[in-house]
Protein backbone atom coordinates (compact mmCIF):
# COMPACT_ATOMS: atom_id res chain seq x y z
CA UNK A 1 0.00 0.00 0.00
CA UNK A 2 1.43 3.30 -1.05
CA UNK A 3 0.23 6.67 0.01
CA UNK A 4 0.04 9.53 -2.38
CA UNK A 5 -1.20 11.95 0.23
CA UNK A 6 0.82 15.10 0.49
CA UNK A 7 2.45 15.76 3.85
CA UNK A 8 1.62 19.05 5.53
CA UNK A 9 4.43 21.64 5.68
CA UNK A 10 6.21 24.31 3.67
CA UNK A 11 8.00 23.82 0.41
CA UNK A 12 11.56 24.97 -0.01
CA UNK A 13 10.41 27.88 -2.16
CA UNK A 14 7.95 29.07 0.50
CA UNK A 15 10.68 28.97 3.15
CA UNK A 16 13.05 30.99 0.95
CA UNK A 17 10.36 33.64 0.36
CA UNK A 18 9.62 33.93 4.09
CA UNK A 19 13.33 34.25 4.94
CA UNK A 20 13.76 36.90 2.23
CA UNK A 21 10.84 38.93 3.61
CA UNK A 22 12.23 38.74 7.15
CA UNK A 23 15.69 39.80 5.94
CA UNK A 24 14.18 42.73 4.03
CA UNK A 25 12.22 43.91 7.07
CA UNK A 26 15.31 43.61 9.30
CA UNK A 27 17.35 45.59 6.78
CA UNK A 28 14.78 48.38 6.72
CA UNK A 29 14.34 48.67 10.50
CA UNK A 30 17.95 48.26 11.67
CA UNK A 31 19.13 51.78 10.67
CA UNK A 32 16.23 53.38 12.53
CA UNK A 33 17.01 51.30 15.61
CA UNK A 34 20.69 52.27 15.60
CA UNK A 35 19.79 55.93 15.08
CA UNK A 36 17.58 55.75 18.17
CA UNK A 37 20.46 54.29 20.19
CA UNK A 38 22.68 57.20 19.10
CA UNK A 39 19.98 59.72 20.00
CA UNK A 40 19.61 58.09 23.43
CA UNK A 41 23.35 58.42 24.07
CA UNK A 42 23.27 62.10 23.14
CA UNK A 43 20.32 62.67 25.47
CA UNK A 44 22.11 60.79 28.27
CA UNK A 45 25.23 62.93 27.78
CA UNK A 46 23.18 66.13 28.02
CA UNK A 47 21.41 64.88 31.14
CA UNK A 48 24.75 64.00 32.78
CA UNK A 49 26.15 67.42 31.84
CA UNK A 50 23.15 69.10 33.48
CA UNK A 51 23.58 67.00 36.64
CA UNK A 52 27.30 67.78 36.88
CA UNK A 53 26.59 71.48 36.26
CA UNK A 54 24.15 71.54 39.17
CA UNK A 55 26.73 69.82 41.37
CA UNK A 56 29.35 72.41 40.34
CA UNK A 57 26.96 75.22 41.27
CA UNK A 58 26.34 73.64 44.69
CA UNK A 59 30.08 73.22 45.22
CA UNK A 60 30.71 76.87 44.30
CA UNK A 61 28.00 78.03 46.72
CA UNK A 62 29.59 76.02 49.56
CA UNK A 63 33.28 76.62 48.89
CA UNK A 64 33.13 80.04 47.26
CA UNK A 65 34.53 79.14 43.84
CA UNK A 66 34.44 76.38 41.25
CA UNK A 67 37.06 73.62 41.47
CA UNK A 68 40.22 74.25 39.46
CA UNK A 69 41.04 72.27 36.35
CA UNK A 70 43.71 70.45 38.38
CA UNK A 71 41.21 69.50 41.11
CA UNK A 72 38.79 68.33 38.45
CA UNK A 73 35.35 66.90 38.99
CA UNK A 74 36.50 64.45 41.69
CA UNK A 75 36.03 67.19 44.31
CA UNK A 76 32.29 66.75 43.77
CA UNK A 77 32.48 63.33 45.45
CA UNK A 78 35.57 63.67 47.72
CA UNK A 79 36.59 66.50 50.03
CA UNK A 80 39.63 68.20 48.47
CA UNK A 81 40.84 69.34 51.88
CA UNK A 82 39.01 72.65 52.10
CA UNK A 83 37.73 71.90 55.60
CA UNK A 84 34.23 72.44 56.90
CA UNK A 85 33.10 74.58 53.96
CA UNK A 86 32.84 71.45 51.78
CA UNK A 87 29.24 70.23 52.17
CA UNK A 88 29.45 67.31 49.75
CA UNK A 89 29.33 64.88 48.25
CA UNK A 90 27.56 66.82 45.52
CA UNK A 91 27.11 63.76 43.30
CA UNK A 92 26.01 60.26 44.33
CA UNK A 93 28.68 57.61 43.89
CA UNK A 94 31.34 58.43 41.33
CA UNK A 95 31.61 61.18 38.75
CA UNK A 96 29.80 59.76 35.72
CA UNK A 97 31.60 59.04 32.48
CA UNK A 98 30.08 60.05 29.16
CA UNK A 99 27.95 57.44 27.35
CA UNK A 100 31.01 56.45 25.28
CA UNK A 101 33.06 55.59 28.40
CA UNK A 102 35.30 58.67 28.58
CA UNK A 103 35.61 61.29 31.30
CA UNK A 104 33.81 64.57 30.76
CA UNK A 105 36.16 67.44 29.92
CA UNK A 106 36.20 70.13 32.63
CA UNK A 107 38.16 73.38 32.65
CA UNK A 108 38.13 76.27 35.12
CA UNK A 109 38.54 79.04 34.39
CA UNK A 110 36.73 78.48 31.12
CA UNK A 111 37.64 79.92 27.77
CA UNK A 112 34.56 82.16 27.73
CA UNK A 113 33.57 84.78 30.26
CA UNK A 114 35.85 85.25 33.30
CA UNK A 115 34.72 83.33 36.37
CA UNK A 116 33.00 80.59 34.38
CA UNK A 117 33.82 76.97 33.58
CA UNK A 118 33.67 74.77 30.49
CA UNK A 119 32.18 71.28 30.72
CA UNK A 120 31.79 69.01 27.69
CA UNK A 121 32.05 65.67 26.00
CA UNK A 122 33.45 65.27 22.52
CA UNK A 123 30.86 62.68 21.51
CA UNK A 124 31.30 59.22 20.07
CA UNK A 125 34.49 59.99 18.12
CA UNK A 126 36.26 61.68 21.06
CA UNK A 127 37.40 64.57 18.84
CA UNK A 128 36.30 68.19 18.76
CA UNK A 129 33.54 69.03 16.30
CA UNK A 130 31.49 66.55 14.36
CA UNK A 131 27.84 65.97 13.65
CA UNK A 132 25.19 63.62 14.97
CA UNK A 133 26.54 61.26 17.61
CA UNK A 134 30.06 62.61 16.96
CA UNK A 135 29.01 66.19 17.85
CA UNK A 136 30.23 67.83 21.05
CA UNK A 137 27.78 68.24 23.93
CA UNK A 138 28.60 71.36 25.94
CA UNK A 139 27.48 72.81 29.27
CA UNK A 140 28.77 75.49 31.58
CA UNK A 141 28.37 79.23 31.92
CA UNK A 142 31.35 80.03 29.71
CA UNK A 143 30.71 77.40 27.08
CA UNK A 144 30.47 78.35 23.46
CA UNK A 145 27.11 76.94 22.41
Amino acid sequence: MTRNARRPGFTLMELIVVIAVIALLAGLTAPALFRNVGDARIAAARADLATISLALESYALSVGDYPSTQQGLEVLVRNPGVGAVWKGPYLKGQVPKDPWGRAFVYQYPGKGVAGTYDLMTYGRDGAAGGTGEDADAVAGEGAAR
